[in-house]
């Protein structure tokens, strides 16, 4: 699955904002061991930095975007996008952007703590704990699949 992980979600581990902490940790781990892909939007980047140098400095900042880029694929804000966004039928600029930012970069779902923002969204769009539990049915049926899958029987 490749998710496009919301900016909300990165604050959470970053910044250790309870009671969001566990469930948002548990998405960010999920892209770092490989049981997902995951994006960040281009301009989380910026956000990211914009808030978190405020709290805990310029260096620590920079350093954890580092940290973060070698672990996620970055979904670009380019013409298409930001014009594909200003059509779409969402209340919110930003997410709109971030929409379409996801779909561009073939993005097959949003994690983000503000579900009900990207309501009229294409791609399916969870929560922290919604998005573990999906990745969760994904490897059942994964594992389903490879338990009930019959033995190939080559011909001699």
């Amino acid at each position: 699955m490749i998710a496009l992980v919301d900016t909300n979600v990165v604050l959470d581990v970053m910044l250790g904002r309870e009671p969001h902490l566990a469930a948002s940790s548990a998405v960010l781990a999920a892209v770092e061991t490989g049981r997902c892909r995951g994006l960040l939007c281009a301009t989380t980047i910026t956000t990211i930095h914009y808030i978190a140098e405020r709290q805990i400095g310029n260096q620590a900042s920079l350093k954890r975007i580092s940290e973060l880029m070698s672990i996620f694929g970055i979904a670009a804000i380019n013409q298409g996008v930001l014009g594909s966004a200003i059509v779409r039928d969402m209340p919110d600029f930003e997410d709109a952007v971030i929409h379409e930012a996801a779909i561009q970069a073939g993005g097959q779902c949003i994690v983000t703590r503000n579900v009900d923002d990207f309501a009229a969204a294409e791609i399916p769009v969870y929560n922290p704990e919604q998005f573990i539990a999906a990745l969760d049915n994904e490897d059942a049926e994964q594992a389903h699949g490879e338990l009930t899958r019959p033995e190939s029987k080559g011909e001699s």
